[in-house]
């Protein structure tokens, strides 16, 4: 056996990870089963392939994987994105967006691009998990009282979801059909609360949704209602699917175009890639503040194995994976040291999956929706509109309207406007430039004074500036309220101060304190006043103190 990525002082190493193993594949299953059924997979598939998926990311990223204590499996924050795919291109096109999406994260991997996505702003990073949240919650709400979602296959659908919630409480209350799982939704949503909150101490290791789905099945059990469980097939493995059918089918109907549908799925596949890098890193650099036994971990390599593992996923048609923050908490939290906690949780669903897929249809679908129902309040944030608000209106203002894109449109969508935003503000940032002038003409002298950045946006306003200067006066250019200044400007100001001695006129620069606080922009600068000077075969006489 391999040995483990880091030397474990206390205790027998490979009986912690045995024990956390157990853990984790006692909590992978109601959450692997939960993302299937959020994300409106077929019913008959929705097990095999919810669990499936979580042996994929326990077996193939937990050998292959940047951080040796992140599990990967189903993530809830998937869900939404893979329901509207599903809605949009149908189940069978699904497995070419995920392939899509793997591969792309294998790239981004050997392109060593692991660190960039970190550097997603952090409104649109907050905006993207409390709109899935929202989206969560709403539509499992509905499930949680075994009732379709309304809005689900429908323009505005999340909408649809969130506004008829009440309905929802309505029928739980006043119909008998809905009574009883709603009674199993909320005692298992109770139930989660109170374990999370006043679990002994000797049990505290035992997850909260895991009470919850034993609670909620038991109650189920007694209470011999006629509810909806979670279908399983007689063999689990008969729901591995195939890619290849799926490509001969498209290329065989005569609607389809691979310029026109294609580019769909690819920036399905881009979308779904972003969204499950972002979730996979934001998960690991979590797992390293946990922890400090473990190496930290490897970006660039995680990202390549999760690309790994949803291009397997994607082949089989299975769900797509990510590092996921409940699953690799618990594995923490139960004291695994290696990354074999990981990869044995996945042996023993893929034990599961072979010998005893029936257990898996004691489950009501109740008790999982209400772990998702709880799941999505947690992403959802108040506290956030307080955060951002404090940062500034800027950022507020990206979180908000990234959040209500996500909630009106889609998680595509979202994303899009998010950074988009994002990208417009650092433009902004970037292009601001303040120019204010002082013209004595009894001195003839001109006094300059130039704030924020000078970039080669702004190069436009910056020479009317100095178009406006009058001839044969002394310019004195101030830099001192500068944050930025680029080669374009000055270049600008070079070449404009060679043809403007040419009426009689001066230029005066603080070449000094332009040195000591744009170092690398002041010797842009002086080479190139030597090269007009050598050029020109005339000194130029820009003072220059340094």
């Amino acid at each position: 056996m391999t040995k483990p990525d880091a030397p474990v002082t206390k205790g027998n190493w490979l009986l912690s990870d045995l024990l956390a193993s157990i853990v984790l594949f006692l909590v992978a299953i109601p959450l692997s089963l939960g993302m299937a059924i959020a994300a409106g997979v077929p019913e008959h598939l929705q097990a095999g392939v919810g669990i499936l998926a979580a042996v994929v990311g326990g077996i193939v990223v937990g050998l292959l994987g940047g951080s040796p204590l992140a599990v990967s499996g189903p993530e809830a924050g998937l869900a939404v994105m893979i329901g509207q795919f599903i809605e949009q291109f149908g189940w069978d096109k699904l497995c070419l967006i995920i392939l899509t999406a793997g591969v792309l994260q294998l790239i981004a991997g050997i392109l060593r691009l692991g660190q960039w996505f970190r550097a997603v702003p952090p409104a649109v990073i907050k905006a993207l998990l409390a709109g899935m949240g929202l989206l969560i919650f709403a539509s499992q709400f509905h499930i949680m009282v075994d009732e379709p979602p309304p809005g689900r296959g429908k323009d505005y659908g999340a909408l649809i979801n969130l506004i008829s919630i009440p309905e929802a409480v309505y029928m739980g209350l006043s119909s008998e059909q809905h009574r009883i799982p709603a009674i199993v939704g909320v005692s298992t949503i109770l139930t989660i609360l109170f374990w999370a909150n006043f679990s002994p101490r000797r049990l505290s290791f035992l997850p909260p949704a895991l009470i919850g789905v034993v609670v909620g099945t038991i109650l189920a059990a007694i209470l011999q209602a006629n509810i909806s469980y979670v279908r399983v097939p007689e063999n689990l493995l008969d729901t591995v699917g195939n890619f290849l059918p799926v490509v001969s089918r498209l290329a065989q109907e005569p609607n389809w175009s691979w310029s026109r549908d294609g580019l769909s799925i690819f920036l399905g596949g881009v979308a779904l890639a972003f969204v499950a890098s972002a979730a996979t890193l934001l998960t690991c650099s979590a797992a390293d503040t946990m922890q400090q036994h473990a190496p930290r971990t490897n970006y660039d390599r995680e990202l390549m194995a999760q690309g790994i593992g949803n291009t397997l996923c994607g082949a089989l048609q299975l769900l797509p994976i990510s590092a996921a923050v409940v699953r690799t908490a618990a594995n923490i939290q139960s004291g695994a040291q290696t990354r074999w906690s990981t990869v044995l949780h996945g042996v023993w669903l893929l034990v599961l999956c072979t010998f005893a897929p029936k257990l898996l249809s004691l489950i009501p679908i109740a008790s999982l929706a209400a772990i998702l129902v709880y799941a999505g309040a947690r992403l959802f944030q108040w506290r956030n509109f307080i955060t951002f608000w404090n940062l500034g209106k800027d950022e507020f203002a990206i979180y908000v309207i990234t959040l209500s894109s996500i909630v009106i449109f889609d998680v595509l969508t979202g994303i899009v406007v998010g950074v988009a935003l994002a990208i417009l503000k650092l433009v902004v940032i970037f292009s601001h430039l303040s120019i204010d002038m002082d013209i004595d003409h009894e001195q003839r002298r001109v006094n300059m004074r130039l704030s924020g950045a000078a970039t080669f946006i702004r190069i436009p306003k910056l020479a009317d500036a100095l178009g406006q200067v009058p001839g044969d006066y002394e310019l004195h250019v101030h830099l001192d309220g500068l944050t930025y200044i680029d080669h374009a400007c000055i270049e600008l100001l070079a070449n404009w101060e060679k043809q403007y001695e040419k009426t009689g006129g001066s230029l005066v620069l603080d070449w000094e304190s332009l040195t000591a606080k744009f170092r690398q922009v002041g010797q842009t600068a002086s080479n190139n006043t030597k090269n007009n000077q050598n050029s020109s075969g005339e000194p130029t006489r820009v003072r220059r103190n340094s």
